[in-house]
């Protein structure tokens, strides 16, 4: 029988940067991956922080203390987003700033015996980001543009779209998706590396040729490169 693994995306949005002077969490997005894969599993909740938002932090996420006031405190929802994490591995961008609300939340209503690294393993993609670009600027924004992941839609920030956004990030910075089929086998090693084995009776792929009118056009394309520019190496 194969393994799951099981995996949580996880962003929070919160009302300033500390906890320790007593800021909250406003919000929670999650998306689950199992085995690699994306699934339709999502976990996102708005929470009344019970204070007042920093300025600052409504410039970053949008979300107003007006639009808080009649959402669940962190006390209400509770079970169901340790329900929803329980026994996967976290997978965070930054994340001892998340961890760190978290923890702050749970230590105020059960103690630290509910630490998040104790209820579910943490793997910070910016740590692991910085080990991989050293020297580079590796924001999600960043990493979004070296992986060619698309965010134009992401005008401000929203625990959600980026737990989101960060998914796609961590599988191609991680190696790519290990399978994009349903049906690959990946059972095969060679020097350490995974080798996807596709099934014999897969149906032939269809080759979809140009027409005559397409062929011409892109003919006289690179001829037009070839005058614009002196030389086109496409053909030579």
């Amino acid at each position: 029988m194969k393994k799951i693994n099981r995996q949580v995306v996880l962003d929070t949005e919160t009302t300033g940067l500390n906890p320790k002077e007593g800021h909250r969490i406003i919000e929670i997005g999650c998306v689950e991956l199992i085995n690699r894969r994306l699934t339709n599993n999502r976990f996102h909740v708005y929470i009344n922080p019970d204070r007042i938002i920093d300025d600052g932090a409504i410039e970053v996420h949008g979300i107003t203390n007006e639009f808080l006031q009649d959402k669940p405190r962190f006390a209400d929802i509770v079970e169901d987003y340790l329900e929803f994490t329980r026994g996967a591995e976290l997978v965070i961008h930054n994340a001892p700033f998340d961890v760190g609300f978290l923890d702050h939340e749970l230590s105020l209503l059960e103690g630290e015996e509910r630490r998040t690294e104790m209820l579910s393993g943490v793997f910070d993609t910016l740590t692991y980001a910085r080990k991989k670009h050293p020297g580079a600027r590796n924001t999600l924004d960043a990493l979004c543009k070296r992986y060619g992941i698309d965010n134009s839609h992401r005008e401000l920030h929203g625990a959600l779209l980026d737990a989101e956004i960060l998914a796609d990030v961590y599988l191609l910075m991680t190696g790519g998706q290990a399978s994009l089929l349903e049906e690959e086998e990946t059972n095969d090693t060679e020097g350490g590396q995974q080798i996807i084995r596709l099934s014999t009776d897969r149906p032939r792929l269809k080759v979809i040729r140009c027409s005559d009118d397409e062929l011409s056009a892109h003919e006289k394309h690179l001829q037009h490169l070839q005058d614009a520019n002196g030389a086109c190496m496409w053909l030579k």
